[in-house]
């Protein structure tokens, strides 16, 4: 462990690393001293068609317009400029398939395969603004139709695999898409999982009322059989596979948007998140170029995130491709066909920068370090974290036993709705603190502030409070898909007076001024880095016939970050079966949500604690399924409800 005066505790870079690292502590002052100029250069590494005429346009606050006048392509930054500047041959995509199938997909490739898609696309009678689903697993296919679509200006709403029909059918209607891009199935540790069924399911789930999609184009993946739909259904090898693959990408302008991805909210109806085009593609490729020190001649980048979550967007899809990086994508599970899988896969392409989960650490932290190091992990020369803040534990074991005690960690803090990288140590500059976010990437300002929003300044001890965000950057999200006035109530009306944006996370500060993301303060809990409402589960609960009501909390959990503890009150006229019935209220929530969405704990309880007011105190039932002494319970209605509750937990 390094300690020095300033930082107790602190892993500083090598001077080797530093000296080759892509930017040197001089950029803080730099962005500090003029911001937009700052951002300016950041997106004059883009190829932009016309170049803008105002970096940032904030008058119609909180949306903001950047980079007003500029036309771009999305998908032509990604892939064409690459080819035409002669780097054609380059790996873009190693791509390893679950069973152990596998393909080297070059940046000339990615452009045919993109260019026919664009072409098919086309056919199909979609023109720009048309909305398109992707419920897709990780393959190369799926990133052709994300690039596709922002080829053509068509704005995507990817729905991770793992979703229900019914969240799915959701997510089409309130983008109203028009086509649904998927495929016949899925691979799960070695079994055929079927999607296409979903998507028939989703088409469906509201009987007589049609949904707005044409068309369901599908991707031959595991050969299982399928229903079939004449007339809308569509093999993707059929048609996609067989266009022209020559394309010309036309450009738009910077604010035309790019995708909408639907997050948890309190309510339980997801929030479509808005992100447009130049903004966005400015910030990610920035912060991809300067959070992992990226080096596209030299460097092979594994992020293992979905491609249905935003770090899939922001870290698999659009920053690194803007970067002309060379990157892994893999189908499977990290335990399938054994722990190993991973470590194969670093060492089969010599990944140089590892960006995973806090959640997976932790999980390889219980398989045991004998199973990395039964494998050569040297070529790791940068670690990053995402989803979650990481625990001091787990950071040092990722960092000594994968990153062989020397590779830099990057512990990143960012939103679906912030679009790219916000808070984060830069590897080259940095000396990081286990657990700690550190403090914003050059470019972007964050405070930490109080209840009435003043700002917590360092002290001698620790300083608590809100996570803000006090100007606007780049890859802000432009809004809630229909539905600005949700956008204004849930982000910036907390702090409205101020004009900060509401994270919804707290922080710290420490003694050095360094910032600690500490999670979530509403309604929203984090599992395994994936945001799910307690209203949404909550209402899945309820919409089984025994539950009259019910409570959700996340509650700390050592692999998972928080796992989901639920208290229902059982109608009159059910029966408590006991363990069959908490078995089949878990089913309900994973059927309804997702797997990921199953709760952890159930617990049948003759009430619940309400304030007078009758709101649910979820704060004590934190504490209850923490195994804390209780807080404040003078505001109840009925003190003594925790014993019965108490009770219920002990049989």
């Amino acid at each position: 462990m390094t300690e020095t005066a300033d930082h107790p505790d602190a892993y500083p870079p090598s001077a080797e690393f530093a000296a080759a690292a892509n930017v040197d502590a001089g950029i803080y002052e730099r962005a500090a001293q003029d911001r937009e100029a700052f951002w300016a250069e950041q997106a004059d590494r883009l190829h932009w068609h016309e170049r803008w005429n105002q970096v940032l346009d904030w008058t119609d606050a909180p949306v903001a317009k950047w980079f007003v006048g500029g036309r771009l392509n999305v998908a032509y930054n990604c892939v064409d400029r690459h080819v035409l500047d002669g780097r054609g041959d380059k790996v873009a995509l190693h791509w390893e398939g679950e069973p152990g199938d596998s393909r080297t997909i070059t940046y000339s490739d990615l452009l045919a395969e993109v260019s026919r898609a664009a072409n098919y696309l086309t056919e199909l009678g979609l023109t720009a603004g048309d909305r398109v689903a992707i419920y897709m697993p990780m393959i190369p296919e799926t990133i052709v139709a994300m690039l596709a679509c922002a080829r053509l200006g068509l704005p995507h709403s990817l729905v991770f695999a793992g979703f229900s029909p019914t969240a799915l059918r959701q997510r089409i209607d309130d983008a109203e898409a028009r086509l649904v891009i998927t495929v016949d199935g899925q691979w799960r540790r070695g079994t055929p999982a079927p999607l296409k069924e979903a998507v028939d399911e989703a088409l469906l789930a509201k009987g007589d009322v049609p949904s707005s999609v044409e068309h369901v184009l599908v991707v031959r993946r595991v050969g299982t059989e399928v229903e079939w739909t004449e007339g809308r259904d569509l093999w993707w090898h059929e048609t996609v596979a067989q266009a022209d693959p020559v394309h010309e990408a036309q450009a738009f302008d910077a604010e035309h948007p790019l995708f909408i991805l639907y997050t948890s909210g309190t309510t339980g109806k997801p929030k479509g998140i808005l992100h447009t085009s130049g903004g966005y593609l400015t910030q990610t490729s920035y912060t991809h170029r300067v959070v992992f020190d990226h080096k596209p001649e030299t460097d092979v980048y594994w992020c293992t995130a979905d491609v249905g979550w935003v770090t899939g967007h922001s870290y698999i899809v659009y920053g690194p491709l803007a970067n002309g990086a060379t990157q892994v994508l893999y189908e499977g599970t990290p335990n399938f066909p054994d722990e190993h899988r991973h470590w194969q896969i670093i060492e089969k392409y010599g990944v140089t920068i590892y960006y995973t989960a806090p959640t997976l650490v932790r999980t390889f932290m219980k398989w045991g370090r004998q199973i990395p190091d039964a494998h050569d992990l040297s070529s790791i020369r940068v670690l990053g974290s995402v989803g979650e803040p990481i625990n001091p534990e787990a950071w040092r074991w990722y960092r000594d036993v994968i990153g062989s005690g020397t590779a830099p960690i990057v512990d990143t803090w960012w939103q679906t709705e912030t679009g790219a990288i916000m808070i984060s140590p830069l590897p080259g500059i940095t000396a990081t603190k286990p657990g700690a976010a550190m403090t914003p990437v050059p470019g972007v300002s964050a405070a930490v502030v109080d209840e009435e929003g003043k700002t917590v300044r360092r002290g001698e001890t620790e300083a608590n409070g809100y996570l803000v965000l006090d100007q606007p950057w780049p890859s802000m999200l432009r809004g809630i898909w229909g539905d600005m006035e949700r956008y204004r109530a849930t982000y910036w009306d907390r702090f409205a007076d101020q004009g900060w944006y509401f994270a919804g996370d707290g922080a710290k500060l420490d003694v050095n001024g360094d910032l600690w993301v500490l999670g979530r303060v509403d309604d929203v809990m984090n599992v395994s880095g994936h945001r799910i409402s307690t209203a949404e589960v909550e209402s899945a609960l309820v919409g089984h016939s025994g539950v009259a009501e019910a409570a959700v909390v996340g509650a700390s959990d050592e692999t998972t970050g928080q796992g989901i503890v639920a208290f229902v009150i059982l109608t009159a006229e059910a029966t408590d079966t006991g363990a069959a019935m908490v078995d089949e209220l878990k089913a309900e929530v994973a059927r309804e949500i997702s797997p990921i969405a199953r709760p952890r704990e159930i617990h049948v309880v003759p009430e619940l604690p309400k304030t007078r007011s009758g709101k649910i105190m979820r704060r004590l039932l934190r504490d209850v399924a923490e195994g804390r002494e209780l807080g404040d319970t003078s505001t109840l209605v009925d003190p003594q409800v925790f014993e019965s509750i108490r009770a219920g937990r002990a049989d």
